[in-house]
């Protein structure tokens, strides 16, 4: 008796130990996701009269751990945005549903199965049994038997044909066999396809947007973007359901592939194909991303340089035109890859060329053009500052994204935000350059031929090597350079832009928070109306903000002898680069007010020169600044891109110098009179941009005498404007100087280049140059490239190595190279101060 009560006991105390022991879990369960989910607002929607505030917040208050960490202050995103992380248009209860619809339950499970689904057939068979593929195959195999020939034979049997019998016996006793060049050409055609295609499926868009619903939020707080532009284009595709759209954003991060692909998905619209280089072919990640849409392309399309590789060209043009057949949407970066500067590069015209050419063969009747801009608070990838400072790049792999997604997910990267701009038609845009093209007024900015568009079909190449005419070519410069021309202007700003951007130009000593917020207050009055800022709220709590996210390795917060907060860039080489990068996403805004203002103080005479009597009347000459600026812009045509192709840019300079003028920068002669007319100029080249897509032509100042006075009383706002293209003048002088050391020597381009960055550290550390962002390999290649546009340099190919040398003029000439000198000086800021 007393044995059983006593096993009666133990059960029950066991039950008690388990039952407690599972109702504890149950209970943590249960506050996991009160607490961290959209449980709360699930409930609130289901029983509106019980207020479950209290309830979380004690729960929150009595639950969280003493040792958590506290979150990071915000600030809002832009007016007229909204998180695409928070907005599930699918989820919650369906109409005539029950109110335990399970899309109540499970909002992001529901937001993924119910979004439209879409058909995406696969391209490679299409291409594989193309006629020009085969023709392409055959085209390769011809141009494997003559290298064969040639490294057999010589010269004897490279010119006999390629067929014969008599042929075919001498090759065979040569030990060459055509039919095998043939179908070794044939495998690797296939091989091509293979590790081109993409296997973009609904079912992994499906749980890959499920995953990053859930991911996202552990690094970034938010995926902004303006639901007026996703109407935009689901409106637009409505409209055209045969053309497809075609997305073109400026390439920051490796999460830029993913990004619009989830944000398509989720709002209906017809997820694309993006291109994507071979180099993302790494174990796991490669996969996913082909299911995700990506097709992928070689970096170097021809591993011999000056060798085309047809089969290759062929396989990838036609790829591209039958899946815009086929009604794929395409994606794809059209600067060729990341920035390394935070500014926009030079646009590369491969792909669309291909585009523009199945327009044009009437493979499809339309395409839409989607330029998109993309903006991180932070970037996810980490930084470029071994790359600007010369180091190779280290290669993607396995071990590197997994290292990476593990750092993204325990850091905060603050908002990202995307911008879809206003399409424009592949066809409108055809149209008007052949009607540009059929013009003879002389007034015109661009004017591809004295005749229309004419075009042959290549099967076998891509834009850059032998387009049909001239008359392409230019059109798809113009359509490449508007294209990201728009994407920068379109580009939001970031606090972490605007803080940085304070930091380089204005205060590089650093200054107290209640001078940089009244400077931060300024930038967004002058930007307001020009450019979307992608923060709002108080100046201090936006400073606070950045500064927490830049981090102290950019950014220093420390408190002076008043106990005011002393915000300053770190003194580093790296930390000034990095913080380059965020600067620089204002650059372009600024880049035509720098050169005026840089091009002013060169022009002025200096100070000494001038009796004291004489100061009040110290200036130079309006048409004069505006000619001597136009040659000044023409050194960063590599660059930057100032201007659209059907802008006239000495109209442009005309508008900024009035802006100067207006902002006090410099006094215009006779001022209170001429105020007016400046006013009025800058408002007629508003309205006409802006009604008519056209420059004003009116009357501009053609006087000759000195017009523009010195102000003085704003030096100090003169200063800083010349400062935002000084880093990038500093790189191009010190190009220039380096060049003594090609006299009567070639030079590998790597070991030049690594010779300008070495030589520009120098400078940093002896103070002889005052930037230490002026570091940076991407400026050293862009001034490579205008000096071999003026023939200053001769880059030749030899055993795919890039050889510079001077040209023989400046070779034989000092003096000639010490004009080159001067001209690339002439940018360099100089401050007068009388």
């Amino acid at each position: 008796m007393l044995s059983t009560v006593l096993n009666f006991a133990q059960c029950v105390a066991e039950i008690s130990l388990l039952g407690g022991i599972e109702i504890a879990s149950v209970a943590l369960i249960v506050y996991y996701v009160f607490a961290k989910t959209r449980a709360p607002i699930i409930i609130a929607n289901l029983f509106p009269n019980l207020n479950l505030s209290t309830i979380r917040s004690e729960l929150l208050v009595t639950l969280r751990s003493s040792n958590e960490s506290k979150p990071k202050t915000g600030v809002k995103h832009g007016t007229g945005t909204q998180n695409m992380l928070e907005l599930t248009p699918h989820s919650g209860r369906r109409p005539y549903k029950s109110i335990f619809d399970w899309g109540v339950i499970f909002p992001y499970v529901a937001q993924v199965v119910r979004s439209e689904k879409f058909k995406y057939p696969q391209v490679t068979g299409n291409v594989h049994n193309d006629v020009v593929l085969k023709h392409a195959i055959k085209q390769a195999a011809d141009q494997t038997l003559r290298e064969q020939r040639y490294a057999k034979n010589g010269h004897r049997l490279l010119s006999r044909s390629i067929s014969g019998d008599q042929d075919e016996e001498e090759d065979a006793q040569a030990g060459i066999s055509y039919q095998n060049i043939l179908n070794k050409q044939e495998k690797r055609a296939i091989s091509i396809l293979k590790d081109m295609g993409s296997t973009l499926n609904n079912a992994l868009l499906a749980f890959t947007s499920w995953l990053l619903y859930k991911l996202l939020p552990c690094f970034l707080s938010g995926v902004v973007t303006d639901t007026k532009q996703i109407q935009m284009l689901r409106t637009a595709a409505e409209k055209s359901p045969g053309t497809p759209l075609i997305f073109v954003p400026l390439h920051r991060s490796h999460l830029d592939y993913i990004m619009v692909t989830f944000i398509l998905t989720n709002n209906d619209i017809r997820s694309p194909l993006v291109a994507a280089g071979n180099n993302l072919q790494i174990p796991v990640f490669g996969s996913l991303l082909r299911g995700l849409g990506a097709f992928f392309i070689k970096r170097k399309i021809d591993p011999v340089e000056g060798k085309k590789d047809v089969l290759y060209r062929a396989a990838l043009h036609l790829y591209l035109t039958h899946a815009l057949k086929q009604g794929h949407n395409v994606e794809f970066f059209i600067e060729g890859g990341r920035t390394r500067t935070g500014k926009p590069c030079m646009p590369k015209g491969g792909i669309l060329s291909v585009i523009v050419n199945a327009f044009m063969d009437g493979s499809i009747p339309d395409a839409l053009l989607v330029p998109v801009s993309v903006n991180y608070e932070r970037l996810v990838d980490g930084n470029f500052v071994r790359e600007q400072k010369g180091e190779k790049k280290i290669p993607e792999s396995f071990t590197k994204a997994i290292s990476g997604i593990w750092k993204a997910l325990n850091s905060n990267y603050g908002l990202m935000r995307i911008d879809f701009n206003e399409p424009y038609s592949i066809r409108e845009l055809v149209n008007s350059y052949n009607k540009i093209a059929l013009e003879d007024g002389s007034t015109k900015v661009y004017k591809p031929a004295a005749r229309t568009l004419q075009h042959n079909q290549s099967t076998s190449s891509l834009y850059g090597t032998d387009v049909v005419c001239e008359e392409h070519r230019n059109l798809i410069d113009s359509i490449s350079r508007q294209v990201v021309f728009d994407c920068a202007a379109a580009t939001s700003v970031m606090s972490t832009n605007a803080l940085a951007f304070l930091l380089l130009t204005r205060y590089r000593q650093g200054a107290v928070e209640q001078t940089l917020a009244a400077a931060l207050d300024d930038l967004r009055n002058s930007l307001s109306g020009c450019k979307d800022i992608g923060f709002s709220g108080e100046s201090f709590h936006v400073l606070a903000y950045a500064c927490d996210l830049l981090g102290p390795g950019l950014v220093s917060r420390s408190r002076d002898d008043n106990g005011r907060i002393f915000i300053r860039a770190v003194q580093s080489v790296e930390s000034f680069i990095e913080l380059a990068y965020y600067s620089n996403m204002l650059t372009p805004h600024f880049a035509l007010s720098s050169i005026l203002m840089s091009t002013y103080h060169a022009l002025l005479p200096p100070p000494s020169t001038e009796p004291a009597d004489n100061k009040a009347t110290l200036g130079v000459c309006s048409k004069k600044l505006i000619a001597t600026a136009l040659q000044n812009c023409q050194v960063y045509r590599y660059e930057f891109i100032l201007n659209k192709p059907t802008q006239v840019l000495e109209n442009l300079l005309h508008k900024h110098l009035d802006e100067l003028i207006i902002s006090g920068c410099i006094n215009k002669l006779e001022f209170s009179n001429e105020m007016s007319d400046t006013k009025t100029r800058r408002i007629a080249r508003d309205l006409s941009y802006y009604l008519d897509g056209e420059d004003y032509d009116g009357p501009l100042e053609e006087t000759e005498t000195i017009d523009l006075l010195y102000a003085s009383e704003t030096l100090p706002q003169q200063r800083y404007i010349c400062e935002i293209l000084a880093p990038f003048s500093n790189t191009y002088l010190a190009v220039a100087q380096a060049l003594q050391i090609l006299n009567r020597n070639s030079m590998l381009e790597s070991e030049f280049i690594s010779f300008v960055i070495n030589d520009l550290t120098k400078r940093v550390e002896q103070g002889s140059c005052p930037y230490a962002e002026s570091i940076s390999t991407d400026s050293v290649r862009n001034c490579l490239k205008l000096l071999e546009k003026w023939s200053v340099i001769e880059v030749c190919n030899q055993r795919g190595m890039r050889l510079i040398s001077l040209n023989t003029l400046y070779e034989m000439s000092q003096e000639s190279l010490n004009t080159i000198i001067k001209k690339i000086e002439a940018v360099v800021p100089k401050f007068n101060q009388v």
